[in-house]
């Protein structure tokens, strides 16, 4: 069934002569009469009554009326939805980032780069775990990744189809609930075998968890722990070392006032800590025209902020 027959037969209603029916649609009268009857046809029934001039809906033509109505409406808004969609696709540029950096790090850093160009654009982000963003990038559902690195982390944007830019540097320490007296930490590694310390460990989705395992931060740390609680959410892992539930290493930037206030501590040396960077990955394939311009305008803003971002790949 043609979306044209429709208005075809809608036409015949208002007007009530083939003739003039066809005039105004555009075509010859035996071309319009072929596509009413190629609608009967469709429908199973008889929708006018040739034998009265002007012709006459029968009562199968009263009934399909409102639906061939009610039918086109929803076909010009669906096509207008669509079509204003598209043009919002075309500008919109998407972003998706890990959880921890969607608040603690996108929202500054999106403000600092915003100029006339950038404000041009509209900006959608989804925050996920690593591994869900992983799978958002290699399926082209985001322009940008945002994300914590380490040369020795694995994932699948490390291939030749994506680059990437440093935007900043971070550090992951193991943090501990203070002791009773409040002046160093409840956990305070590295324990022993005979009484492992409780580990509040990132599970398999994390990057923080791929950095960890890959860094063999625990394994050089020769601390005795003991997994007793799994997420891979840095900020439920901050949670329950709040809540004096054991240790996590966790990102600097998030619990700085932590630290400062005294409601987590340090559960070891410096020497433990995991320096990570802030990257930003893309696909090395051209991107629309909203996403190249901001990514230039990300590459100039990298360049003058920060001095390692040189290492753009």
């Amino acid at each position: 069934m043609d979306a044209e027959w429709l208005e075809d037969f809608l036409a015949l209603v208002d007007l009530g002569h083939f003739s003039r029916a066809a005039e105004q649609r555009g075509v010859t009268q035996p071309a319009f009469s072929r596509r009413i009857r190629a609608l009967e046809d469709w429908v199973g029934s008889p929708l006018f009554d040739r034998d009265l001039q002007p012709v006459a809906l029968t009562p199968a033509g009263e009934r399909f009326r409102p639906v061939a109505e009610e039918t086109l409406r929803r076909l010009y808004q669906g096509r207008e939805a669509a079509r204003e969609a598209g043009r919002m696709s075309a500008a919109t540029v998407r972003f998706a980032s890990t959880q921890v950096l969607s608040f603690s790090f996108f929202p500054n850093w999106l403000r600092a780069i915003e100029g006339d160009e950038a404000r041009e654009a509209v900006v959608s982000l989804t925050a996920a775990h690593m591994a869900a963003c992983e799978q958002i990038m290699l399926r082209g559902e985001a322009h940008f990744l945002l994300c914590h690195d380490h040369p020795q982390m694995s994932h699948a944007l490390m291939s030749d189809q994506f680059r990437s830019v440093r935007l900043g540097a971070d550090t992951l320490l193991p943090v501990s609930a203070p002791d009773a007296a409040g002046t160093g930490p409840l956990f305070a590694m590295p324990g022993t075998s005979a009484a492992p310390l409780p580990l509040l460990a990132y599970s398999s989705e994390s990057g923080f968890g791929r950095i960890l395992a890959g860094a063999r931060a625990i394994e050089k740390s020769e601390a005795s722990l003991k997994p007793v609680f799994a997420s891979h959410l840095a900020s439920v892992l901050i949670a329950m070392a709040r809540e004096r539930r054991g240790i996590a290493w966790v990102p600097m930037s998030v619990v700085a006032d932590d630290l400062a206030r005294g409601t987590l501590f340090r559960a070891s040396h410096a020497r433990d800590d995991i320096p990570v960077e802030v990257r930003l990955y893309r696909s090395r394939a051209r991107q629309s025209p909203a996403a190249e311009r901001l990514w230039s305008l990300i590459l100039r803003t990298a360049d003058a902020n920060d001095p390692e971002s040189s290492r753009a790949v």
